[in-house]
C-alpha cells in the first residue's frame, strides 16, 4: 500500500535526476554559506557535483519522450536488443558503425547500423527506450546536445547522429 498517488510517483521518477542534483547542490550551498574552513571548500565540490547531476538529469528528461510505443528494448552487457511486434534484433555497441534517427515514420525511430546485420530500427517510444541514453552517451565522440536537438526535430528526415571513424586500412578497396 502506497501513500503517494501513482501519478505523483511517475512524475517524481521522471524528475529524480534533477531533484537529486538539486538536493546535493543545496547541501553544497549550505556548507559554503554556513561553514568556515575545510567544510566550506568541500561545499564547492559538492555544489559542482550537484549541478553536474542536475544537468545530466535534464538531458535524460529531454531524452525520454514517452512510453507505450511498440516493442521492448533490452540492454545487456553492451548489446542492445529490440523485441517488436513485427521486427527485432540485437546490435553490439562495440560493433556499431552508425546511429541515425528517422523522423519519416510515427513515432520516430533510432536506426542502429552494424556491419553484416540488417539495420535495427527502434521506436523512440518503445518500452525502456529511455535506457538507450546511457548506451548512446558511451559512444566515443557523440555530441549529446546534437542528439537531443535532432531527436526533437519536427520535419520528416533522417539525421546521422553518430558515425564511427573507421581506420584507413578498412576503407581500402579489395584488389
Amino acid at each position: 500500500m502506497s501513500f503517494v498517488r501513482p501519478e505523483v510517483l511517475r512524475v517524481l521518477r521522471r524528475w529524480r535526476g534533477v531533484l537529486t542534483g538539486g538536493a546535493i547542490a543545496t547541501i553544497g550551498i549550505w556548507w559554503i554559506v554556513t561553514s568556515i574552513g575545510l567544510l566550506g571548500w568541500i561545499g564547492w565540490v559538492v555544489l559542482a557535483a550537484g549541478l553536474a547531476l542536475s544537468f545530466t538529469g535534464l538531458q535524460r528528461l529531454r531524452f525520454a519522450v514517452g512510453q507505450g510505443g511498440p516493442g521492448v528494448v533490452s540492454i545487456t552487457e553492451g548489446q542492445v536488443a529490440y523485441f517488436g511486434p513485427l521486427t527485432g534484433g540485437v546490435v553490439a555497441l562495440s560493433e556499431l558503425t552508425r546511429l541515425d534517427i528517422d523522423h519519416s515514420g510515427t513515432p520516430a525511430h533510432w536506426c542502429l547500423h552494424q556491419p553484416g546485420q540488417p539495420v535495427l530500427a527502434i521506436p523512440v517510444t518503445a518500452e525502456n527506450a529511455d535506457a538507450l541514453f546511457d548506451s548512446f552517451a558511451a559512444l566515443p565522440g557523440l555530441n549529446t546536445e546534437r542528439l537531443l536537438a535532432q531527436m526533437h526535430a519536427t520535419r520528416p528526415h533522417i539525421a546521422v547522429i553518430w558515425q564511427r571513424d573507421l581506420p584507413a586500412a578498412r576503407l581500402t578497396l579489395p584488389r
